[in-house]
């Protein structure tokens, strides 16, 4: 079967002989990886960022939980 890459759109085959199928070589698969992280490409949503938060986050009870895990963290490096 062949295929476009979605990047380059050069045509391919879908076959174990393409390791970053379904693009055509590393450079495309890194080029569509940057676009997803500048958030160019998005999966929709009706939901807005802060939406998906939800509304009872105490600020001081997630700071003492990060600061809990990073004493562990430490403790756990040091032995």
């Amino acid at each position: 079967m062949k295929v476009n890459c979605p990047t380059c759109k050069t045509q391919i085959e879908w076959s174990e002989a393409y390791e970053f199928r379904p693009f055509c070589c590393k450079r495309c698969q890194l080029i569509d990886l940057g676009q997803w992280a500048d958030e160019a490409h998005a999966i929709p949503s009706d939901k807005h960022q802060h939406d998906l938060l939800p509304d009872n986050i105490d600020v001081e009870e997630v700071e003492a939980m990060l600061a809990k895990a990073a004493k562990n963290a430490d403790d756990f490096f040091q032995s």
